[in-house]
């Protein structure tokens, strides 16, 4: 039944110029004085009090290009394949489909892995396109003691291959395996840097270069960068669990960590077969809003100049002329779940908007009936907050992918697959 805007929709659809929130309640997250100090002293040029920043108005991801509005979930589906048109355009360029083939095999299997408790694969996924080939690799746990298929967490590595040693010889927070498969869920890694490297000058080397062969040193303004390249291998890892019958294809989580988070967000905006798109301080291009250009700004961001496509470049400075913020990539992925991590030492993130980030994609979860996140409210430190299909956290340390962090991300998959068997951690 197609449903009508509600009373609380259009509120949230007013043209509202928006600055500064204010303090919070006292119950609520608030900057460390002493951490906003150093970080003038280490960066004087950027913002880092909420009263510097600049008064605003967001564009309305509920507002069609004739100036009319969306009112239900029909028209939304026509709205949002022109936003990610305008985000293609405008930011992440256009990356390609599948390829001319598209090949899986397992290269290894190991039933007995971490003494039992899980089974390990390996699998190259392979690419063919116009005479040219490319492959990466897939690493694969799935838990021996529940019943099969089971949800995955698919982690976008974007720090060294030890953090995801398939051998188990180096052992990482950023991806605990052993508690993942503890909790009765299945855990995936790919590399990004076998997508696209995480260089100014290299990042053409593997995925692109196999659409784009020698086109790829004279491209377009639009043409497909880094981050894009990184979304698009994870939706290859998709098209992989469809195959598989030990994986529950329906309950697959994608999470990334910093730049990681922002090609999970733009991964799971494009790819509506990811149940859950979790961003670990994704900040500027990530979740955070970039009109508020608190901490890193869109001018600095771009000091990353393959992260996303050359028409990003010219909003350097001119935040305010950008015909979308974040809280659009967000929007994209309604009405799935959506997860925002920050972290309170993680100011360059900018953990206020990357909450605003969420709060503003409310609009469009209001199609479905879902309430919209308190404006004014951030959540406490270290207490996450559950909004439905929504959630977010601020927890105490700096930039990093911890446990503490995971064990949050399994908690909020576990109010929305509760039929999860636990298993214990090995001992």
């Amino acid at each position: 039944m197609v449903r009508k805007a509600s009373w609380h929709l259009l509120l949230f659809m007013m043209p509202i110029a928006l600055s500064a929130l204010g303090p919070d309640r006292k119950d609520g997250w608030q900057a460390d004085p002493a951490e906003i100090r150093a970080n003038e002293e280490r960066r004087p040029a950027f913002i880092w009090r909420e009263s510097a920043v600049p008064e605003y108005v967001l564009p309305n991801p509920l507002q069609r290009e004739n100036g009319e509005a969306v009112e239900d979930i029909v028209q939304w589906q026509e709205q949002r394949q022109q936003l990610l048109e305008l985000l293609r355009k405008e930011m992440y360029g256009r990356s390609p489909g599948l390829p001319e083939q598209l090949n899986f095999s397992i290269t290894l299997e190991d039933r007995s892995a971490m003494d039992g408790m899980a089974t390990l694969r390996i699998v190259s996924i392979e690419s063919v396109h116009q005479g040219r080939k490319h492959a990466f690799e897939l690493i694969l746990f799935l838990p021996n003691e529940v019943k099969m298929p089971v949800p995955v967490f698919l982690l976008m590595n974007n720090r060294t291959k030890d953090n995801t040693d398939p051998d188990r010889e180096h052992q990482s927070e950023f991806w605990p395996v052993e508690e993942v498969i503890a909790r009765g869920y299945g855990v995936a890694a790919i590399q990004n840097s076998s997508l696209a490297p995480d260089h100014p000058e290299q990042f053409t080397e593997e995925i692109i270069r196999l659409f784009e062969g020698e086109n790829r040193h004279n491209r377009e303004a639009d043409a497909w960068g880094a981050i894009a390249a990184w979304s698009w291998g994870a939706s290859r890892v998709m098209d992989y669990f469809e195959t598989d019958h030990d994986i529950d294809q329906s309950r697959v989580a994608v999470l990334g960590h910093s730049r990681g988070g922002k090609a999970a967000l733009w991964a799971g905006a494009k790819d509506e077969r990811f149940a859950i798109v979790i961003s670990n301080q994704s900040g500027s291009g990530g979740a955070a809003l970039s009109r508020r250009r608190f901490g890193e700004d869109i001018e600095a961001l771009n000091r990353f100049t393959h992260w996303f496509n050359d028409n990003f470049k010219k909003f350097n400075g001119a935040e305010e002329l950008m015909p979308f913020d974040q809280h659009f990539v967000i929007s994209l992925i309604a009405p799935r779940a959506v997860y925002i991590g920050s972290a309170d030492m993680d100011l360059w993130a900018d953990p206020r908007g990357e909450y605003l980030g969420l709060v503003h994609a409310s609009p469009v979860y209001s199609l479905w009936n879902h309430a919209p996140v308190d404006h004014d409210q951030m959540p406490p430190l270290d207490k996450p907050a559950i909004f439905g299909p929504r959630a977010y956290h601020v927890r105490t340390g700096s930039h990093n992918l911890t446990l503490v962090d995971w064990n949050h991300y399994m908690d909020f998959a576990d109010t929305l697959w509760p039929t999860v068997r636990k298993t214990q951690v090995p001992k």
